[in-house]
């Protein structure tokens, strides 16, 4: 199977394969002429190109260092990018509402007048996904630990709601007396939890990259909140791999990260040192072994180019369950996946 992935035409998937799934060293001549290849591969300069015009548009700019990361590129360019990013952070360590074109869609002309009895101080004060987003491409690019990154760290955690989720916008104190805080929409909703599943991926996703913090209590349930939806959705299989290699727009503020991806699941809770004993990680692995192929690659029903992506996204997770140490308790949850209106015509 690794020998398909090192004849890849892209030496981004070449070099990682050799490092991550053989534990290549920089002494080995293949691996030093593909990393000096990256740089110069058309995908990665694709991405510098439109890193360069990203600097007023921290969300932008933060998802295309992710994917600058997941190719393996970490030259000279990212530190500028990542201090453009932290100049729109707010004091509190958040980053504002998005800015007039950022995410690289139009922005929603605002409505005339607020609904009857909302007082100014009842609507969002933020949106989870304007700091997540961000945050996941400044530890992606090597700085999860400067200390204006922590401090984001910090304001995410003050931001859970009781049972370690997150919500998707108002913020968690904003109800109080006879005011409570909406309900998440049922397409988003977490199977056991108050929280938004797209807002508690994307702070995981944040989590999971931080050197420390990727094994810490928060971490351990957020990642217990997304493995209770235990549905097999083979069409959304690597979708934020599709993401990360151009093949799929990044788009969407609160529903970033409302796809259902398992393989996406797997990264994040590997990296968050689950134990491949876990039940529900376990019932996962048997299961993706049935749609392995003949040749040991994992087939992308949309995207047949990116099978050799997937299947290396799929197999250093797999190898990362082996230093897992610890094991949800969590018993099974039922879901039922939201109503669709019925149709007019």
């Amino acid at each position: 199977m690794t020998t398909l992935l090192l004849g890849d035409p892209s030496p981004s998937l070449r070099w990682r394969t050799a490092v991550e799934l053989e534990s290549a060293t920089d002494d080995d001549d293949d691996v030093n002429a593909w990393k000096g290849e990256i740089g110069a591969s058309p995908a990665v300069q694709w991405l510098l190109a439109r890193l360069a015009v990203a600097a007023e548009r921290p969300q932008t700019a933060g998802y295309l260092l992710c994917q600058l990361a997941y190719l393996g590129y970490c030259g000279p360019e990212l530190a500028p990018a990542v201090d453009a990013i932290f100049a729109h952070q707010q004091p509190d360590g958040s980053w504002p509402l998005r800015l007039d074109g950022d995410n690289d869609q139009p922005v929603r002309k605002p409505r005339k007048e607020a609904p009857p009895g909302l007082a100014p101080s009842d609507s969002p004060r933020f949106i989870t996904m304007q700091t997540v987003v961000p945050l996941r491409g400044i530890a992606a690019a090597g700085f999860a630990t400067d200390p204006r990154a922590e401090r984001a760290y910090e304001w995410l955690l003050r931001e859970r709601l009781h049972d370690g989720s997150w919500p998707a916008g108002p913020k968690a104190d904003l109800g109080g007396p006879g005011r409570p805080s909406l309900p998440e929409k049922d397409y988003r909703r977490l199977t056991r939890g108050d929280g938004c599943r797209s807002a508690t991926t994307g702070a995981v996703a944040c989590l999971a990259l931080h050197p420390q913090r990727n094994r810490s209590d928060a971490a351990r349930v957020g990642v217990d909140h997304l493995l209770a939806r235990e549905t097999r959705d083979e069409s959304t299989l690597g979708w934020e791999v599709a993401r990360l290699v151009g093949l799929e727009p990044a788009m969407g503020q609160i529903t970033f990260y409302a796809t259902f991806d398992l393989a996406f699941l797997l990264d994040l809770a590997s990296r968050c040192g689950i134990s491949a004993d876990d039940r529900r990680i376990r019932d996962l692995t048997t299961w993706l072994e049935t749609l392995r192929g003949p040749y040991g690659l994992w087939e992308h029903h949309a995207h047949p180019q990116l099978s050799r992506w997937l299947t290396f996204d799929l197999e250093a997770s797999l190898r990362r369950l082996a230093d897992g140490d610890w094991i949800g308790n969590e018993e099974p949850a039922s879901f039922t996946p939201y109503k669709h209106g019925r149709r007019r015509y």
